[in-house]
């Protein structure tokens, strides 16, 4: 039997990537295991002939001074990738014939757009704007969320201001809510556009999105915040955490297939736990898991405690995705074609498109790649049998198509590449369950204090990833991270403390 680790991370997207690394860095022994050939998770890139394409994530949050990204890397002494600001975040097409919204990253700019878009909306982007303000100071003192010991209460008192606990009385509300409170809930095509955008980021439209949880995201791309768009691939910022881990002592171990969790108790060596695959074995003090919640249950079978077991049970399914990769020529894109758009589409739904920069290490010279994604239910796909399921992906691909068309102005017939990926491909690739993207979803009920906590039931497990607070997005996994380590070094007696944080 090999010696026992301090901690087995299981799962190497950025969440786990990033736990693996500070925790190593905290002199540690860490290993962490992989099920793919390849770090990155949902954050990941693959090739085709000479096309680049991101699995999943296509931007990226948390590079700005004090950003998440940015002081994390900081701290492993590593420099920020290479990025370009989103200037606008983002186009969105609401298909009502008007012109498309453009949301700037100047916010004068962004505030004139809006006015104009929306005339009247003001008081509803003011209150967003004042929740936001309140939000980014307490998440700067670095609270735990939700707490489940006195160590990770004592965590979250001191990061508490009057503003936060005015705010708080938001907290069971929803987006909207806040519209309605403004006197904003009838303007038809401002709830629109907020349903398209929350669900990029919340996966609910506005009126099942936390309040507090809406008013941020719906401020991120605005400066000094701002979204990026990385040069290379979304694969870079892997490899840096890998550079961390490695510089610190830890073991990435790619193809690692972890298959069940158990409790130990070595003679002479305390409790613990042993991590099992096809092929291995590990021991180790503590287990970080950076994998859906839903992969708990397969896990850890009847060590799960019943009352947390029907808790998972209650979670409703988070959703799969469609995701169109394809190649065109550039000449055949609009003039100024920006990064990413948004198109509310009937058929199979609203449409995400994000376009490669000219130059940005994912397509040669002259061409670009082209992602688009749309939610779907991710279960049905997996009840098909062969010939209903290659129809149901060739008709979802052209309505992907026809979609694209309309936005782009690119024919079927003018795709240098194209492939469609369903949730069945997401399992296989990420090893989600049911190739479940995203986190649980930001409803009121499941935001902050409401939500899982990364501190479990059993000793010595520990969570992370989108499941957990904050939420989804590079930039916050990479804070639940943060969060499961400093309550994991807790327990050893030792602090974990980040540059920018604890102030």
């Amino acid at each position: 039997m090999e010696k026992r680790l301090d901690v087995v991370v299981v799962g190497a997207g950025i969440a786990g990537l990033t736990a693996a690394a500070l925790l190593a860095r905290e002199g540690l022994t860490v290993e962490l295991l992989e099920a793919h050939q390849q770090s990155g998770g949902c954050a990941g890139t693959f090739r085709r002939g000479p096309y680049t394409f991101d699995v999943g994530a296509t931007q990226v949050a948390g590079l700005e001074p004090g950003g998440s990204h940015q002081r994390l890397l900081a701290h492993f002494g590593l420099p920020l990738p290479q990025a370009t600001p989103l200037d606008p975040a983002c186009v969105v097409d609401l298909a009502d014939g008007r012109p498309p919204v453009r949301i700037w990253r100047d916010p004068a700019r962004w505030n004139a757009e809006r006015e104009q878009q929306f005339p009247g909306s003001g008081r509803f982007w003011q209150l967003c704007a004042t929740l936001h303000g309140a939000n980014w100071a307490f998440a700067s003192r670095d609270p735990v969320l939700p707490p489940r010991s006195l160590w990770d209460l004592g965590q979250l008192l001191p990061a508490l201001r009057p503003a936060n606990l005015a705010s708080g009385l938001l907290a069971a509300s929803s987006v909207a809510d806040l519209l309605t409170l403004t006197g904003c809930g009838g303007d038809p095509r401002l709830r629109r556009f907020l349903d398209l955008q929350l669900r990029l980021y919340s996966q609910e439209p506005a009126e099942r999105t936390a309040a507090l949880y809406g008013a941020t995201v719906l401020t991120m791309g605005q400066a000094p915040l701002g979204l990026w768009h990385l040069q290379s691939s979304m694969q870079v910022l892997s490899q840096q955490l890998e550079q961390a881990l490695a510089a610190g002592g830890g073991q990435l171990r790619l193809r690692h297939r972890v298959t069940c969790l158990e409790r130990s108790n070595e003679p002479g060596g305390g409790a613990g736990w042993r991590v099992r695959g096809e092929r291995f074995e590990r021991q180790a003090t503590d287990v970080v898991l950076a994998l859906p919640v839903q992969s708990l249950p397969d896990l850890l079978g009847e060590q799960l405690p019943a009352g947390y077991r029907q808790r998972l049970a209650q979670l409703p399914d988070p959703s799969g995705a469609l995701v169109f990769y394809g190649a065109v020529e550039r000449a055949l894109l609009p003039a100024n074609c920006p990064a990413h758009l948004q198109l509310d589409w009937a058929d199979p739904g609203s449409l995400f498109v994000s376009v490669s920069h000219e130059g940005d290490g994912r397509a040669p010279a002259g061409l670009a790649t082209v992602i688009a994604s749309v939610f779907t239910p991710a279960k049905p796909w997996f009840g098909l049998e062969a010939t209903a399921y290659d129809q149901a992906k060739a008709e979802a691909l052209a309505a992907m198509q026809r979609g694209l068309e309309s936005l782009l102005g690119i024919s079927s017939e003018q795709w240098r590449h194209t492939e469609l990926a369903t949730p069945r491909g997401f399992e296989r690739w990420t090893g989600r369950p049911f190739g479940f993207v995203g986190g649980l979803g930001q409803h009121p009920s499941r935001f902050g204090p409401f939500g899982l906590g990364s501190r479990t039931p059993l000793p010595g497990l520990w969570l992370c990833g989108d499941s957990i607070h904050p939420g989804e997005g590079t930039a916050a996994v990479g804070l639940s991270a943060l969060m499961a380590c400093r309550q994991l070094l807790a327990e050893r007696g030792q602090t974990l403390n980040i540059s920018g944080l604890n102030t």
